[in-house]
């Protein structure tokens, strides 16, 4: 005779390995959809970086030549 509690562990482990690997699968998606967003950021990354260095430049030159005013 079978054990009923064994059954039933049996049955919720076969669940819980289900989901898991469903769950997987979805992080896996998600992951690579992260991973093509990342990609796609990158020339916005450097265009920022670009800015950051000409914004810094162009302060430095205007203190150095005394033509940097005050914010209206």
């Amino acid at each position: 005779m079978e054990n009923p509690h064994e059954q039933v562990q049996n049955a919720l482990l076969e669940r819980i390995i289900n989901n898991m690997q469903s769950l997987n699968d979805s992080v896996v998606i998600m992951n690579n959809a992260l991973a093509e967003v990342n990609y796609e950021n990158v020339n916005i990354e450097m265009l920022l970086i670009m800015w950051e260095h000409y914004i810094r430049n162009a302060n430095f030159h205007l203190e150095a030549t005394g033509n940097l005013k005050d914010p209206l």
